[in-house]
């Protein structure tokens, strides 16, 4: 059930469905205030108690003579800075007499049934209009000539709502867009902890706490991309709330480029969150007749601890996020030959790997980098997406076919928004790349980023992209980006529209990416980003999964996994087996430990199968045997962190299936102990009337009630708990187990 109630006489709305309810009003200036969001309280015909205005000393006040209505110690449902608000804005215009000042009063509003896209931007939407329903308030600033229009769709089930903003110039005047945030959230005290997901290459999203204080915190990126650094989701909690009980409130923004989520605590104890594009390098020239919309931003509320929000978010964009062919499929094991290889390769070697992997049930073998142009190390041929006959003498058409002859489908690697400088590609149109004249082109990996603000350069990496994929029998696509963006500049724009590059960028992609999904509907496409430099919701929309991190080390991943987890699914999460020792931090993992982190994803290998021994091959059988049996369940079960890789030596997590009669446990320990504790581990999810038969390593261990499994635990004691016993299998360091539930 959900509804949006309008109360004409006191112009408040109320939004709420089974969980939430978000309130709002006009206030006396006409502007929008900010009244509630939390847990669904009663409807009622008015709020007019939570709107508390009293005078205080060196207030600014909006009306002369009458000192009780400040915006500086109001709740303010979009802020706008300099008329008495004094906290970061959520929007700034440049106006053609040099002021920023704007008030967007209400004109009017409507409520539709379902959701609305958003023009070329992805966002989450519906497939039946009793799915959701969206609110469209219409806001007008006098002066400047500005409509802005604030979205709110409330979905009919979960803590969930979607956020984002519209801008019309309406007027005369030519307006530069300075700042403009796709969410604003006043809330009216500061009792929370400030969770948020950093790192950088190979430790992407760890998890970091802290309590609020008065100022100012955030996380963001300049670099043209979500980024390693930080990730555009952060979450506020309250510091008694944990996995499973308090209120959490989490944040999300559907968006692949420069981000800024920031939480201000004013020195009255109120917080105001903000999300959407980095207003820094961002000026968006809004010439009369022109609308610019903001990306999507998701928040999500519960009173039910961490993982319930994370269960939501998890929900909502693996079925309301992801779209097309592969979104509720099982995804095929996969093989790719980048650690097996790297450049050097020949078609010979890469039919050796697959021909081993086909023994072993593979059902998917990946062509990573190196197959085109001159490309046979990292300083050339990027741009060039023509197949190099000398590797592939019957190109990608012929080894596609040859793959899919061994009974296997084939894969193919691009980093399309990138050039070497020593390609065809660049010898032709050195002016596609990002730079500024008469200054340095700063490279990373000896690469340079094209252009994507302009169209015809989307239209020709599209035409060669779509030329190699229309003629062979690919599969599946591993989308790459390996460098941030220098020197931001197009040499197709005026130099009032340099503002404007960043977020053109981002929109090129999206427009790759639609083209190339719609065209070619079936491939499976995964984001990367020298792993997971662009793991965020935009991409999502276009493919289900992502590369979750270039560090394939099993124990390095669970940290990185688990911090993935908060906010994406466990179906977008690119995990893999890898060689070992590991080739990023030369650490030496168990082969059923490196299997059984890479499980909690999509899984596939990054290794030479064919150096196994015999006995490292049938562990490589019956694991592939088991995901497939197992997958639906892992891809897409209920998700359940249980014990955090940032809090001690073991990890654990669970997926539980729909019906709650079947479940598997991940239980992972770092290092060995010895004479250690006995232990147990408390599960979560489970039916506490069904009995359950527990395997783990082939061999029952017993049939137990969920209700003693989740109360008393599941008993994970092994060799490290005293002496070890005739036929036990002796612990070791970097272990781990699966735990089979049946019922």
């Amino acid at each position: 059930m959900m509804s949006i109630i309008f109360n004409e006489e006191n112009k408040t709305f109320h939004l709420y469905n089974d969980t939430i309810s978000y309130i709002m009003t006009v206030l006396p200036n006409g502007t929008m205030g900010q009244l509630y969001f939390g847990k669904r309280i009663r409807p009622r015909g008015e709020y007019a108690h939570l709107i508390e205005m009293q005078p205080r000393a060196m207030g600014s006040y909006v009306y002369e003579g009458i000192r009780t209505l400040s915006l500086e110690h109001m709740k303010c449902e979009y802020g706008t800075y300099g008329s008495t608000d004094y906290r970061f804005p959520a929007v700034e215009i440049l106006q053609e007499n040099g002021s920023r000042i704007s008030e967007f009063c209400y004109t009017s509003h409507t409520i539709t049934p379902g959701k609305p896209k958003l023009a070329g931007l992805p966002a989450t939407y519906t497939e039946d209009d009793s799915e959701a329903e969206t609110l469209t308030l219409v806001l007008t600033d006098r002066v400047s000539g500005v409509q802005l229009e604030l979205l709110y769709t409330i979905f009919a089930h979960g803590g969930i709502l979607a956020r984002s903003a519209r801008f019309s110039n309406i007027g005369n005047q030519t307006l530069h867009l300075l700042k403009a945030m796709s969410l604003c959230l006043d809330l009216p005290d500061c009792d929370y902890d400030f969770m948020h997901f950093s790192g950088a290459w190979s430790r992407e999203r760890h998890v970091k706490v802290r309590h609020l204080e008065s100022g100012i915190q955030s996380v963001g990126s300049m670099r043209g991309h979500s980024s390693h650094e930080h990730n555009p989701f952060v979450i506020l909690k309250r510091p008694t709330a944990d996995e499973f009980q308090g209120e959490v409130l989490g944040f999300s923004l559907i968006y692949s480029g420069n981000f800024l989520a920031q939480a201000e605590v004013d020195t009255h104890d109120t917080t105001r969150i903000l999300m959407g594009i980095h207003p820094e390098w961002f000026d968006w020239k809004l010439v009369p007749g022109e609308t610019f919309q903001t990306p999507e931003a998701v928040m999500v509320y519960t009173d039910r601890g961490i993982n319930d929000m994370s269960q939501t978010f998890h929900e909502l964009y693996r079925s309301r996020l992801a779209r097309g062919y592969w979104r509720d499929r099982p995804r095929p094991i996969l093989i790719n030959n980048w650690e097996a290889t790297y450049f050097d390769f020949t078609e010979e070697k890469l039919l050796t790997i697959a021909k081993t992997a086909k023994e072993c049930g593979i059902e998917l073998f990946v062509l990573d980098d190196g197959w085109f142009g001159q490309r046979r190390n990292d300083r050339a041929g990027l741009g060039d997406w023509k197949v190099n006959t000398d590797l592939l003498p019957d190109g990608i058409t012929g080894i596609a076919e040859k793959i899919e002859a061994l009974g296997m489908k084939f894969g193919l690697w691009f980093e399309p928004e990138m050039v070497n400088k020593d390609s065809d590609l660049y010898r032709a149109h050195p002016d596609w790349i990002l730079s500024v004249p008469e200054r340095n082109h700063s490279h990373g990996r000896y690469q340079h980023v094209l252009d994507f603000s302009r169209k015809e350069i989307v239209d020709c990496i599209y035409d060669m992209m779509a030329d190699v994929l229309g003629t062979a029998k690919v599969s599946y696509v591993k989308w790459d980006m390996n460098r941030s963006i220098t020197e931001c500049w197009s040499h197709a724009l005026s130099p009032d529209r340099q503002g404007e590059v960043f977020h053109r960028y981002i929109l090129g992609v999206y427009d790759l990416y639609e083209r190339l999904t719609s065209a070619f509907p079936e491939i499976l496409f995964e984001s990367c980003a020298s792993g997971g430099a662009r793991f965020d919701p935009g991409l999502l929309y276009y493919a289900p999964q992502c590369w979750t991190s270039d560090d394939t080390d099993a124990i390095e991943r669970l940290k990185i996994q688990y911090g993935t987890s908060y906010c994406y699914p466990v179906s977008s999460m690119g995990a893999h087996v890898s060689v070992s020792p590991n080739h990023q931090v030369f650490r030496t993992t168990p082969l059923h430990t490196r299997a059984n982190v890479a499980c909690f994803g999509t899984f596939g290998y990054e290794l030479d199968l064919s150096r196994l021994s015999e006995d490292e091959l049938c562990q490589v059988k019956k694991q592939v045997a088991f995901m497939k049996e197992y997958r639906a369940l892992l891809q897409f079960g209920t998700f359940y962190r249980l014990e955090s890789p940032f809090g001690g030596n073991i990890t654990a997590w669970m997926s539980v299936s729909d019906n709650a009669d079947r479940a598997v446990v991940g239980w992972y320990r770092t290092l060995n102990a010895v004479n250690a504790p006995y232990s147990r581990l408390r599960l979560k999810g489970l039916d506490p009337d069904r009995l359950y038969k527990v395997r783990v390593d082939d061999r029952l261990i017993g049939e137990f009630y969920g209700d003693e499994l989740m109360y008393a635990g599941l008993v994970t004691s092994d060799g490290s708990s005293g002496e070890i016993l005739d036929g036990q299998k002796p612990s070791c360091d970097f272990d781990s187990r699966l735990f089979i539930l049946e019922g």
